[in-house]
């Protein structure tokens, strides 16, 4: 995505307003999916319209515009676990939603483990461990970019991420999985 897209997606313009949504829909919904949203869609389609309407406050260009998104995506996420404060619905991967073209570390794990037992595995992590991870390999967002989402350092962000990480290689290790 260019910054030309987006002054045009700022402009009202409607391809660009729908390359954007073609481009983050997927990693914003597969982040809300992980995190155990009640409707990874619906919440989804409110983080759009959120982010739309503020399109033309984006500062930092396409890397500014993902911070934004999953700011808002994590903002709407708190907000409907606070309203569902039960246990979430873990629900089936939708690979065909997935439209990344190189594989990525959840790709490997999720052919070895399946969706089911990724978020099992992520569930017994910490929250800020759980969190972090999610939107590093879920998101795809860079250590700047999640620290900028949950108001960290980046120091913090990488130390989360590496705890996270070694904690679910016990795990897996401790099951007979070679991660």
């Amino acid at each position: 995505m260019s910054d030309d897209v987006l002054a045009s997606a700022a402009a009202g313009e409607p391809w660009a307003l729908r390359a954007l949504y073609e481009e983050l829909a997927p990693r914003v919904h597969g982040y809300l999916l992980a995190r155990g949203a009640r409707d990874p869609e619906d919440l989804t389609s409110e983080v759009f319209l959120t982010v739309f309407a503020h399109l033309g406050t984006v500062t930092g260009g396409t890397a500014g515009l993902r911070s934004l998104t999953f700011s808002v995506a994590h903002a709407r996420l708190v907000d409907d676990l606070r309203r569902h404060s039960r246990a979430p619905t873990i629900t089936d991967y939708e690979p065909e939603r997935d439209t990344r073209s190189s594989p990525s570390s959840e790709d490997e794990v999720l052919a070895s483990l399946g969706m089911a037992e990724v978020i099992e595995h992520l569930s017994r992590l910490p929250e800020a461990q759980r969190e972090v991870l999610a939107l590093r390999h879920l998101a795809d967002l860079s250590i700047d970019q999640v620290a900028a989402v949950l108001d960290r350092t980046p120091g913090a962000i990488k130390q989360l991420q590496r705890r996270g990480l070694l904690a679910l290689r016990a795990a897996l290790e401790t099951e007979g999985v070679t991660p």
